[in-house]
């Protein structure tokens, strides 16, 4: 039986738009590695106004590590803003994907 000490890590989903020189720069692969390596399903993509849009779904701890990688991105990127909305979680997301 586990502690009640430790806290529940709660399931959170976020919308993250990323701003700057992030498309052309292996920014889609660069997300879906980290979020595979921190277990945070959802999705990556391109959008037509050359920011990346980002669905992420996972516990807290490995949101915000992934928000914080997020934020600095794959080297030859060069983020300007992020933008993050919360939404409801969905349990029908199961694994991170690239979509095109």
């Amino acid at each position: 039986m586990l502690s009640q000490n430790y806290p529940r890590m709660e399931t959170k989903r976020y919308h993250i738009l990323v701003y700057g020189i992030v498309q052309g720069v292996g920014y889609r692969y660069f997300a879906y590695r980290v979020a595979n390596e921190l277990g945070i399903s959802g999705f990556v993509r391109n959008l037509r106004d050359g920011s990346v849009e980002v669905m992420a779904q996972g516990d807290e701890q490995s949101l915000a590590e992934f928000v914080d990688k997020l934020r600095k991105g794959p080297i030859s990127a060069m983020v300007t803003d992020i933008k993050i909305t919360e939404l409801p979680v969905d349990p029908t997301i199961k694994r991170f994907e690239i979509k095109f």
